[in-house]
């Protein structure tokens, strides 16, 4: 049986004091959840030339399936929050969700506050397989970063997805706790992970411009899906920045009624069907021959004048 996650920002803040206490890098490791063959543990090394080592957890498949999700988490950047996500994945798609560089099992031990190098260095997970299309989904705080990585790297993003995406404004909940945790940072006991979240959150404001700047050069679909009670990213600034942003395709801007900030802790089907929309459907395919002229076979040879004259 599956371990419910902790929900919500406290019950996050806890897991990370507990898993600190208890020397793990895995909030909820996976192996007590599911199987190695529905949820694995994967690392790889990040690209701009940084050298870490990042770890994801991925969907095993037999074959490359025709789209490959990659998903970059929010702060703190957890992809265990997203594992009951990963074991119900349909058959046809498979998953890759990152555990952002400075968090969990990735490298490196310090903050990268910079978003431009969090792109730079989660380039490799838009690799994909021969005909395989990918479909970028950034969470909260990692939506700058998906945009910045789309951008980046043409031809490799189908489309992008900006879920309850953070842009440097915070709702009352998580405003109180940036407080509260700001205050702490000079404490030792405050966990990594938590620590490095309250830095990228509080730096993030002077950074937006990159990743409009991202948008604007975009030409595939851009999709936000954003929640009414989202009480950490409001999603009132989510639509302004949709509204005000120049693309050069519209965005199409998604309001959940009555989901938080934390869709991957809702129902996790209604998180898959959130995703299958900003998938383009498949158009059938029909061999059709090519239509001809019609043409008047007699006229064309010069037999039909010769017939009257006779």
């Amino acid at each position: 049986m599956a371990r419910r996650r902790p929900k919500g920002l406290l019950a996050m803040g806890w897991a990370a004091f507990e898993s600190a206490f208890q020397g793990r890098a895995e909030h909820t490791p996976t192996s007590s959840a599911y199987p190695n063959s529905v949820v694995r543990r994967t690392t790889f090394i990040a690209g701009g030339g940084h050298g870490w080592r990042i770890s994801a957890l991925e969907t095993p498949r037999p074959a490359p399936t025709p789209w490959k999700i990659v998903v970059i988490t929010g702060a703190p950047s957890w992809a265990e929050y997203w594992v009951e996500t990963l074991a119900a994945l349909a058959a046809d798609r498979e998953m890759i969700v990152v555990d952002r560089p400075g968090y969990a099992a990735s490298e490196p031990h310090q903050p990268v506050t910079d978003i431009r190098v969090q792109a730079e260095a989660l380039a490799p997970l838009l690799d994909a397989a021969p005909g395989q299309k990918v479909l970028l989904v950034g969470q909260s705080y990692g939506a700058a970063i998906a945009a910045l990585m789309a951008q980046a790297n043409p031809g490799k993003v189908e489309s992008l997805v900006m879920l309850s995406g953070f842009f440097g404004e915070t709702g009352p909940t998580a405003r109180w706790l940036i407080d509260v945790g700001a205050r702490m940072l000079r404490l030792t006991l405050v966990p990594r992970d938590l620590r490095h979240a309250v830095i990228e959150v509080s730096g993030q404001p002077p950074q937006l411009a990159h990743a409009k700047r991202a948008l604007a050069r975009l030409n595939i679909p851009i999709h936000m899906i954003h929640g009414d009670r989202d009480d950490f990213a409001p999603i009132e600034v989510a639509e302004r920045m949709a509204a005000e942003t120049v693309t050069r395709q519209p965005i199409r801007f998604v309001r959940t009624e009555g989901a938080t900030h934390f869709f991957n802790d809702g129902p996790v089907d209604q998180l898959l069907a959130a995703l299958e929309t900003c998938i383009p459907a498949r158009k059938p395919w029909a061999l059709r021959w090519p239509k001809l002229p019609k043409l008047d076979f007699l006229r064309g040879v010069g037999l039909q004048d010769q017939a009257f004259e006779a």
